[in-house]
């Protein structure tokens, strides 16, 4: 264990997105949309993703790879869920990209954790 005083190089944000419309979960193109908007939001720069749909009905995985790190989401239409993993480093900042998220699939109830990184 690293007990230094340094500051944090990276924050790790994990959200729980809950109760968010089906619709709004089974589009990839427009998931990707989202994750770059909120990329935008966040002052970070996309350098790659890759998205992939399991089938109508069914949700999305995706991955935003941003030069100061990611932002993935995994999402469950059938039960209005999402999975939101976003790590940033730098001057980039996370909060604005998950509150972007928030903004474009008004969940009903978000549980977030945030951790320090490096």
């Amino acid at each position: 264990m690293n007990d230094h005083a340094a500051p944090a190089l990276g924050q790790h944000l994990l959200a729980d997105f809950h109760g968010v419309s089906a619709a709004l979960l089974s589009d990839p193109a427009e998931i990707e949309v989202m994750l770059c908007q909120a990329a935008a939001a966040a002052a970070a720069t996309p350098i790659h993703a890759h998205f992939h749909h399991f089938g109508p009905g069914l949700g999305v995985t995706g991955m935003l790879l941003l030069q100061e790190s990611h932002i993935s989401i995994h999402t469950w239409p059938e039960s209005g869920f999402a999975a939101i993993d976003i790590f940033m480093c730098g001057d980039a900042q996370p909060g604005l990209a998950l509150s972007h998220l928030h903004s474009c699939l008004s969940p009903q109830s978000v549980t977030r954790h945030q951790l320090p990184r490096g």
